[in-house]
């Protein structure tokens, strides 16, 4: 297998993105998703690049955004979404962060279930050698 081919399959994870996220997990996932979201084109070319680049691991989203051409695309795509925000009301925008939040609540919820699953999962894989016999 040549190097390319390497740092293409190579994913970083989300623990990649817990000090942007306050070590959150459910924010990193969505933050993961996001980036995966712009890697399918979404958000363009440049965005595209920087979020393989992220998630490959070659780049940390940190430097991605001091990369001009990927910065100058985020806030070119982003600018509809900013005067969208800015011509709500306060109370349109009091709806729709809560539930923002709603749905954050939802996915740490997601996110506490999972990690109790595999932890119970974990538990019962591990052999505590009783109630084995070759007889």
């Amino acid at each position: 297998m040549d190097s390319a081919r390497d740092d293409s399959e190579r994913r970083v994870d989300d623990s990649e993105f817990f000090e942007m996220t306050q070590q959150d997990p459910a924010q990193a996932k969505i933050l993961r998703q996001s980036l995966e979201h712009l890697a399918s084109g979404l958000g363009g070319p440049a965005l595209k690049e920087m979020a393989q680049e992220v998630l490959s691991g070659r780049m940390g989203l940190r430097e991605a955004a001091n990369v001009s051409v990927y910065a100058e695309e985020a806030v070119q795509q982003s600018t509809p979404l900013a005067e969208k925000w800015a011509a709500m009301s306060d109370s349109e925008r009091a709806e729709l962060a809560a539930e923002g939040e709603h749905q954050l609540q939802e996915r740490r919820k997601e996110e506490e279930g999972r990690a109790a699953s595999e932890n119970r999962s974990d538990a019962k894989s591990r052999h505590d050698g009783r109630g084995w016999s070759l007889y």
